[in-house]
C-alpha cells in the first residue's frame, strides 16, 4: 500500500521507545490559531503534550507550541488567481523546547523525524530526554531550542485522514505476497478503493502535499522561530525535504544533518528495490546475531527458516488473540518489518516468533501495531494517510499492473521475505488519483558544507543512498556508522561527536569518517 520511508532514531527505554514509525499522534488540548502569513507566531505554553506523551516532561525542559499559518499553494504566490488551493492556507504546528541551563544560545535546531507522516512536535518531546534516553546530548540542548513541527497534512498541522481503519486492518494484515491473482485482485481493490476515497476527499488538493511545498513550509518555520538561517536535523525522510529545502533555499542554510539518506533521484521501482535489498540484508544480520547468540535467540539457530515458516503458518491457520484479532500473514510480515528499525528489537523479533509458535500472538501485535501506529481499540492516526499523501504527490513513475506482477515475481527470487511486498506495495501509488508534483534534484548551489550520515546496515534508507544524496547536493560530508537500525545520531560517541561539533562549531567532519558499530 505505500512506498515505507519510515522513521526515526532509535528513541529507546522505558515509555520513550519509538521503534521505527512508532511515534504516536496525540493532539494536544490548544485553542490556539495560526498567525496570519507572515507575521509572528504566538507562542504559549503546552507542558501537557509532554504529559499525553510520555508522562512527564523532562526535567529542566519548557515546552511552547504555536501555529502559523502557510499558503497551501506556494506556487500561486500572493495575487495568484489561479491554481489548487489559492487563496487558502494550511496549519503548521510547532513545539520548542528550552532547557533552563541553555547557556550561550546559537539558535532554533528545527528537527524532522521522517515519515513522511511522522510527528516532528512530539519527537521535539522525546529528544528532549537527554542522551540517557536515546535523546539530544546536552552539549546540544544547552546551546539550541529544540523545534519540531508536524509537515502539512501530518498529525496536528490540517492533517490528511482518508483511510478507514477497517482499511488499514486489511492492510497490514493482507497477504504480504499475493500470489494468487484473486488475492493480488483483491489487494489491488482495496488501493483502489483507498485512492477513489482520498480523491473524494481532496481532489485537487492531493498535489499541494508534496514535498516541496513542504520544504517551502519551513523556511516559514525558520522565520517563525526567529532564526536567519537554518540548523536542521532530518531522519530519513526528513533527509529529502532538508535536500529539498537546501536546493530552494541555499543562502538560508547554517547547518544541515540528513541522517538515513533518501536518494532524490530513485523513481518507484529503484526506490522499493532498494527497500527490499536492504530489508533483506538488515534480516541476514539480524539471523547471523541470532546464531551467534542463541541464548538470548529462542528461534536459533536458523532465524530465517523460523520467521518463513511462522509467516506460512498464518497464511493457513492465524493465531488468534484474546481479542479474538487474527494474526495473519500480513500481521507477522509487519512484526518483523518493525523489529529491523533498531537493533534493540532483534530479541524483541525472536521471543514474538517463539511465542507465536506456542500460540501466543500478543507479541507480533505488539511489535506490528508499535509500526502501524494502531492502538488498543484498533484506531490508527493519521501517519499512513498522510505518508501516502506525499509519497505519491512526489512519484512520477507509475508501472503498470503487469509489471508490477513480474517484479514481485523477480524479486520473490532475490529477496524472498521482503521483495514481494515491496512490489505490490508500489499499487498505492499507482492507483492514487491527481497530479503530481515532483521536488527538485539538483544541486544545493551557494548552501555550505550538508553532513550526511549513514548506517551499514539500514534496512529502510540503505547505506548505498548516502553518497548518492552527498553527491547530488554536491556540498555533502559523507559520515558512516558501521552499525545496523535505522539512521545513527546520537547512538554511539563517535558520531555523536561528530555531529555536534558540525551543529555547534561548523566544524566539518573530516572526509571519510566511518565510525564503529560500538
Amino acid at each position: 500500500m505505500r512506498r515505507v520511508r519510515l522513521t526515526l532514531a532509535g528513541l529507546v527505554s522505558g515509555a520513550l521507545l519509538a521503534a521505527g514509525c512508532t511515534l504516536p499522534a496525540l493532539v494536544p488540548g490548544s485553542a490556539e490559531k495560526a498567525a496570519a502569513p507572515g507575521t509572528a507566531p504566538t507562542w504559549r505554553a503546552c507542558p501537557e503534550v509532554a504529559e499525553e506523551l510520555v508522562g512527564r516532561g523532562a526535567p529542566g525542559m519548557r515546552y511552547e507550541c504555536a501555529k502559523i499559518a502557510v499558503p497551501r499553494n506556494w506556487g500561486t504566490g500572493a495575487g495568484a488567481t489561479a491554481g489548487p488551493g489559492t487563496g487558502k492556507t494550511f496549519e503548521i504546528a510547532l513545539l520548542r523546547a528550552r532547557s533552563s541551563k541553555q547557556r550561550d544560545r546559537i539558535g532554533s535546531l528545527v528537527i524532522n523525524p521522517g515519515g513522511p507522516g511522522g510527528s516532528g512536535v512530539d519527537t521535539a518531546v522525546y529528544l528532549s530526554f537527554g542522551q540517557a534516553f536515546g535523546g539530544l546530548p546536552a552539549s546540544i540542548t544547552d546551546r539550541f531550542d529544540i523545534v519540531g513541527f508536524d509537515p502539512r497534512g501530518v498529525s496536528r498541522s490540517s492533517p490528511v485522514k482518508c483511510i478507514s481503519d477497517a482499511d488499514l486492518d486489511a492492510s497490514f494484515g493482507a497477504d504480504p505476497d499475493p500470489r494468487s491473482q484473486e488475492s493480488f485482485d483483491a489487494y489491488r481493490t482495496l488501493n483502489q478503493r483507498v485512492g477513489r476515497g482520498c480523491g473524494d476527499k481532496y481532489g485537487d488538493q492531493l498535489p499541494l502535499y508534496g514535498t516541496e511545498q513542504a520544504a517551502r513550509d519551513m523556511d516559514a518555520v525558520r522565520a517563525a522561530v526567529g532564526d536567519e538561517k537554518l540548523t536542521y536535523l532530518g531522519y530519513s525522510y526528513g533527509t529529502l525535504l532538508g535536500a529539498t529545502y537546501a536546493q530552494l533555499y541555499p543562502r538560508n542554510v547554517r547547518a544541515m544533518v540528513l541522517d538515513g539518506a533518501v536518494d532524490p533521484r530513485q523513481q518507484l521501482i529503484a526506490g522499493s528495490e532498494s527497500q527490499a535489498k536492504g530489508f533483506e540484508r538488515a534480516f541476514g544480520n539480524f539471523s547471523r546475531w541470532c546464531a551467534a547468540n542463541a541464548g538470548r535467540c529462542p528461534i536459533a539457530p536458523d532465524a530465517r527458516a523460523a520467521v518463513t515458516s511462522a509467516i506460512d503458518k498464518a497464511r493457513v491457520s492465524p493465531a488468534r488473540g484474546a481479542d479474538g484479532r487474527e494474526a495473519t500473514s500480513g500481521w507477522v510480515f509487519y512484526a518483523v518489518i518493525s523489529s529491523l528499525y533498531t537493533e534493540s528489537g532483534w530479541e524483541e523479533l525472536a521471543r514474538a516468533v517463539d511465542e507465536l509458535e506456542a500460540g501466543d500472538p500478543s507479541g507480533v501485535f505488539a511489535l506490528a501495531d508499535a509500526y502501524a501506529g494502531r492502538d488498543e481499540e484498533g484506531n490508527y492516526s493519521n501517519l499512513f494517510d498522510a505518508n501516502l499523501a506525499v509519497n505519491c504527490a512526489d512519484e512520477t513513475e507509475k508501472p503498470s499492473i503487469a509489471r508490477i506482477r513480474e517484479l514481485q515475481s523477480q524479486w520473490r527470487d532475490r529477496y524472498p521475505l521482503f521483495g514481494p511486498s515491496l512490489a505490490v506495495g508500489m499499487l498505492g501509488c499507482v492507483e492514487w488519483p491527481g497530479q503530481r508534483d515532483p521536488y527538485p534534484t539538483g544541486r544545493a548551489e551557494g548552501a555550505p558544507p550538508i553532513v550526511v550520515v549513514g548506517t551499514t546496515g539500514d534496512p529502510a534508507t540503505p547505506y548505498e543512498q548516502t553518497a548518492k544524496l552527498a553527491s547530488m547536493l554536491g556540498v555533502g560530508r559523507v559520515l558512516t556508522w558501521e552499525g545496523e537500525g535505522h539512521t545513527a545520531y546520537p547512538q554511539t560517541t563517535c558520531v555523536t561527536d561528530a555531529v555536534d561539533a558540525y551543529l555547534i562549531s561548523l566544524t566539518v567532519p573530516r572526509e571519510g569518517l566511518r565510525c564503529p558499530a560500538r
